[in-house]
């Protein structure tokens, strides 16, 4: 049973409600999340209805049961049904935009070193194909707050600009980002703005059109806990028509939804389970869920930085569910870190002492960035 009430640190929520194993430390829920066992259950189900009468859902029945859930997820990023698309991952919806967009050799795509690694290789294949150019600006950390993102933005970003690319919360990092300050930078300068927001869904209070940009992305997948490959696409009204989706099927042709809804037969079935897991965040209660998410990341990070003696890559306000925490410079002490160093550590701890974290080179130095979940608690730390 599911209750609205605040959670302690130490509520047993693991073995009630995820499938994830007691032999290991999980602290990297920022990867690929971890789904609800309630939704996968709900996942299972629906494919197995699907099996009983193949045409019978695809043909009469996924619509309705796609659009339903699709207008309960909209209310709660609060957009309109009529503004979201389900696509499978942020990477798909980042690929269907920048796919769409009229690019040429006079193009600028901006964005920011904190930019995600598939995102950066889809803006350079765009650019082979168009003659554009990726323009990058690299931050210096760690930063002393988000000014020194805005700053930089607002000395860099010129007015020929065709697209402004920005992280929410960037994967590498885990800072969360000014991007509605940031949005209102570009939209001076005529600049439109892609926000991926893979990690926001879950991790922030998310209302996507007061952000104020053109197109957005989130995984549903990741810290929404939904099953894997559900992920929302969301496009301001005046621009829908523009958006074409990867895969040309069935709906194409008539209309932003209907070409992005059906693209082709694949595995619908998490589009229509995420609905359990909104049940689950709404039962509870979101601002309770992240309250305790952010309670135990700060107690995490103090323990850490206590004992290393070592430092946040951005403050720690900046934080909500991730944050990076520089390891010991004893690990490198006469030289800069190395990305293989870090691969080393990582796999240390992986092979060794069953610990699932991610250590990031960053800028010469070595960052692990921890995560914290429902199930996550300060021993894990």
């Amino acid at each position: 049973v599911w209750s609205k009430r605040r959670l302690p640190i130490r509520f047993k929520i693991k073995k009630k409600h995820f499938l994830l194993s007691e032999d290991w430390t999980f602290v990297n829920h920022g990867a690929f999340g971890a789904v609800l066992k309630e939704v996968l259950e709900c996942n299972q189900a629906i494919q197995r209805y699907i099996e009983l009468q193949p045409l019978r859902f695809l043909d009469r029945e996924l619509f309705p049961l796609v659009v339903h859930s699709q207008k309960q997820i909209a209310e709660f990023v609060g957009c309109k049904a009529s503004d979201i698309v389900f696509v499978e991952n942020a990477t798909t919806g980042t690929n269907s935009i920048l796919n769409s967009l009229s690019f040429n050799e006079k193009s600028v795509i901006y964005c920011l070193d904190t930019t995600y690694g598939a995102v950066k290789k889809s803006m350079t294949e765009i650019c082979k194909r168009t003659g554009a150019t990726v323009q990058m600006e690299n931050l210096t950390y760690p930063i002393a707050s988000a000014n020194d993102i805005i700053s930089l933005v607002e000395s860099t970003l010129c007015s020929r600009t065709t697209l402004a690319v920005f992280d929410h919360i960037p994967s590498n990092m885990g800072f969360v980002m000014p991007v509605q300050k940031l949005v209102e930078i570009c939209h001076k300068r005529n600049v439109p703005v892609l926000i991926d927001g893979a990690h926001a869904i879950g991790t922030l209070d998310l209302n996507i059109p007061r952000i104020g940009c053109e197109y957005y992305v989130t995984n549903l997948h990741k810290w929404f806990c939904a099953a894997k490959g559900c992920a929302i696409m969301y496009v301001c009204p005046d621009l829908q028509d523009s958006i074409k989706a990867l895969n040309v099927s069935h709906g194409s042709g008539y209309g932003f939804h209907a070409e992005h809804t059906f693209t082709g037969l694949k595995d619908y079935s998490p589009y229509i389970s995420a609905q359990v897991a909104l049940n689950f965040w709404i039962a509870i209660g979101p601002e309770v869920i992240r309250q305790r998410n952010s309670s135990l990341l700060n107690q995490a990070v103090q323990l850490l930085l206590e004992k290393w003696r070592s430092h946040t890559i951005a403050p720690i306000d900046m934080h909500a569910s991730m944050c990076c925490a520089a390891l010991p410079s004893a690990f490198y002490p006469s030289q800069e870190a190395t990305y293989e160093m870090g691969e080393n550590i990582q796999n240390i701890l992986y092979h060794k002492y069953k610990i699932e974290i991610p250590i990031k080179c960053i800028n010469g130095k070595l960052y692990c960035r921890i995560s914290v979940h429902l199930y996550n608690e300060i021993e894990d730390y």
